[in-house]
């Protein structure tokens, strides 16, 4: 899998870049997805990188759109457990 070469039939762009890292680090690649496989498997990881960031941004931007006040059933855990179990079974899931 990692070996393969790059599939350029998608028609994106790629460009090259210079990365310097630990041996270790390398080392831990290179047993994993080996020599071949480093250029995919540092892509994929930058774009989880990449996706997990724009998550969080997400989350901190929603942080505190919901107000005690709008939703009494959200104010603390006990409430929210409630509210679940409330729901669950209106539903009928449990």
């Amino acid at each position: 899998m990692w070996d393969n070469q790059w599939d350029f039939a998608s028609g994106g762009a790629v460009a090259r870049t210079h990365v310097i890292l630990d041996d270790r680090v390398m080392a831990a690649i290179d047993e994993r997805v080996g020599h071949r496989g480093r250029s995919r498997f540092l892509e994929e990881a930058a774009v989880e990188k990449l996706e997990r960031l724009e998550l969080e941004e997400a989350i901190r931007e929603g942080a505190g759109i919901l107000s005690d006040r709008d939703y009494p059933d959200w104010a603390d855990q006990t409430s929210i457990n409630d509210w679940v179990r409330t729901q669950r079974r209106t539903e009928g899931v449990g």
